[in-house]
């Protein structure tokens, strides 16, 4: 039986881990996870992905059953990194972890690697690494301190400490938290809404976030002018910036064509 199920709905891929007891992430399921994001990156029709989990767990993260049985703590999880997404920088389009439960060690890491944070009022979130004799280094370490408050976040890496739901959301880690049966219309909402906007336009976004995230504002708008950012300029001399001020010009729909 496959680990990670697949449907979609219009514009949206909505990619559900099923892997009972807790969605405990093995080398195979992150190949799975991968070709789930691969088919979103790839397919023009194609616009947003909805990653959830089925049962009380988003996701325990690494398989320690698969670790007893001899899969290598740095085991080669394929070209998305652990999880199929945690190191797959190239992905041109967003994900939104609409997390159903627990999110734990690299089930935390693979929710920290999407765009977006939806949650369950059940969800919680922490990394136990340390007390595992490892360390989260699926970006839990590179990822974490940049959304949460630097000393919050190394007592989380540092104790295992955890964050329900509501504190997570008032951290700022997640922007919607709802009632666990109204989860994924919740996240399918917000999926709608990020795919009315133009594709170059979300793509060069995303780049631009990426790029600057470190940096000063001036260093940032040197390198968002420098050229060196494909996406910035395919989306100025892109057909969709024009049809954008048009359609609002004729009070209307725009047409986007992704080019």
């Amino acid at each position: 039986m496959p680990a990670v199920i697949t449907r979609r709905e219009g514009e949206i891929l909505v990619v559900t881990l099923d892997r009972p007891k807790a969605n405990a992430i093995d080398v195979a399921t992150s190949l799975e996870l991968y070709a789930a994001f691969r088919l979103l990156d790839e397919d023009p029709a194609l616009r947003v992905a909805v990653l959830t989990g089925t049962g009380r767990f988003f996701s325990a993260g690494w398989d320690l059953n698969a670790a007893n049985e001899g899969e290598a703590v740095d085991a080669d999880h394929g070209p998305g990194g652990f999880a199929g997404l945690t190191e797959f920088f190239s992905l041109s389009k967003p994900v939104i972890a609409a997390v159903n439960g627990l999110a734990v060690g690299g089930g935390f890491e693979l929710a920290l690697a999407a765009d977006l944070i939806v949650a369950s009022e059940t969800a919680q979130f922490w990394l136990p690494e340390v007390k595992l004799g490892i360390l989260p280094d699926s970006g839990g370490l590179l990822r974490l301190p940049k959304v949460l408050p630097v000393q919050l976040a190394r007592e989380m890496i540092l104790t295992g400490r955890r964050l329900d739901a509501r504190e997570a959301r008032s951290f700022g880690l997640v922007s919607r938290v709802c009632a666990a049966d109204a989860l994924l219309d919740e996240a399918l909402d917000l999926a709608r809404e990020i795919a009315r906007g133009a594709p170059l336009a979300i793509t060069a976004a995303r780049d631009i976030l990426r790029a600057t995230a470190g940096l000063e504002v001036s260093e940032g708008y040197r390198l968002m002018r420098s050229g060196a950012l494909p996406s910035y300029r395919a989306m100025l001399d892109s057909e969709d910036a024009l049809e954008g001020p048009a359609a609002f010009a004729e009070s209307r729909e725009p047409r986007w064509q992704g080019r």
